[in-house]
């Protein structure tokens, strides 16, 4: 399979490495909206500006969208949908029926197949979810974040006026995580199951209090949440915060007998050291299923929910039933 990247940020660059552990893939191109000769990519693939894309219709098996959710992938994904087939990572949740219903439209035009909100969380997580709510009807399903490196938050506490750089973390309350564990089913408000710590270089001079202030106060990131700001050197930031780890866990716990009388718990987790890297895993197993989808002639745009998972791996069907069976 022909694999190709468009954009080289944390998520392209986890791309690039997770091809080369798939031994019926190939890395073929990188694209970008910076000038390609800026771009000095890993593998030594060429870079090309995103213009060309047109021009390798032919020569792409799946197109890797490496852009954000915000503004990149609503609009790429669609766009590019009409011309490979494509895979996206687009994780803003109350919009993905949007965008489904965008991409679904391109993709049948140009009969191709478009996976978007490919990773863990849409993805990996949201599979378990399904998973777990058909085995056990009698229910309640509980997401935990975490510990990890929110970038969406970070990128949020840095666009605050003399904040010089900044990393936030996202970490479950133990005392909730463990009360849903012990099938409590405890009714849990967004403060009660995460907290958030942040850690902010200022620039010189700049007002602190201030700065916590707007941290803790900021609508939709950190007003509903008990959160903890510590202002710390650029050269802590850099040693004790350099990396990019996060991971959750995904529960259902439910009752089953004629009264309910035996308790469950079904439970996922991730640990994970680099969000983007383990991502790209995810994003390139889909790449193949795309591919092998669109081979058998199916087109428009898949979820998770509509991949049987053998079309995920590269072990032939007698493998799996032999091996992992």
């Amino acid at each position: 399979m022909k694999i190709a990247i468009m954009g080289y940020g944390n998520l392209g660059k986890g791309i690039e490495c997770a091809v080369r552990q798939n031994e019926d893939m190939e890395l073929v191109a990188v694209f970008t909206r910076r000038n390609p000769e800026t771009v000095k990519v890993a593998s030594g693939v060429p870079v090309y500006s995103v213009d060309k894309l047109p021009e390798m219709k032919d020569k792409i098996d799946v197109l890797m969208m490496c852009g954000g959710s915000a503004t990149d992938l609503p609009k790429q994904t669609a766009e590019y949908a009409k011309y490979f087939n494509v895979i996206d990572s687009f994780d803003t949740h109350a919009k993905i029926p949007e965008h489904f219903a965008n991409v679904d439209k391109a993709a049948k035009e140009g009969g191709k197949i478009a996976m978007i909100s490919v990773g863990w969380d849409p993805g990996m997580f949201s599979l378990n979810r399904l998973y777990a709510n058909a085995i056990l009807r009698d229910g309640s399903d509980y997401t935990f974040w975490g510990k990890g490196v929110s970038q969406g938050h970070s990128d949020a506490i840095r666009r605050i006026p003399g904040v010089k750089d900044a990393k936030q973390y996202t970490i479950p309350v133990e005392s909730a995580l463990e009360a849903v564990r012990n099938c409590e089913n405890p009714v849990l408000t967004t403060r009660q199951k995460h907290t958030r710590e942040c850690f902010v270089v200022a620039e010189e001079g700049a007002d602190k209090a201030w700065i916590e202030n707007q941290i803790k106060t900021m609508p939709n990131y950190f007003a509903d949440y008990d959160t903890t700001v510590h202002f710390i050197t650029e050269e802590e930031l850099k040693r004790d915060h350099a990396g990019i780890p996060h991971g959750g866990f995904v529960l259902r716990t439910g009752k089953t007998g004629l009264n309910g009388e035996h308790n469950h718990v079904i439970e996922y987790s991730l640990k994970l050291d680099s969000n983007p890297e383990f991502t790209a895993c995810v994003l390139v197993a889909y790449a193949r299923a795309a591919y092998r989808m669109n081979q058998e002639g199916m087109k428009g745009c898949k979820t998770v929910f509509d991949v049987a998972p053998a079309y995920l791996s590269p072990m032939t069907a007698e493998e799996m039933r032999s091996k992992l069976l």
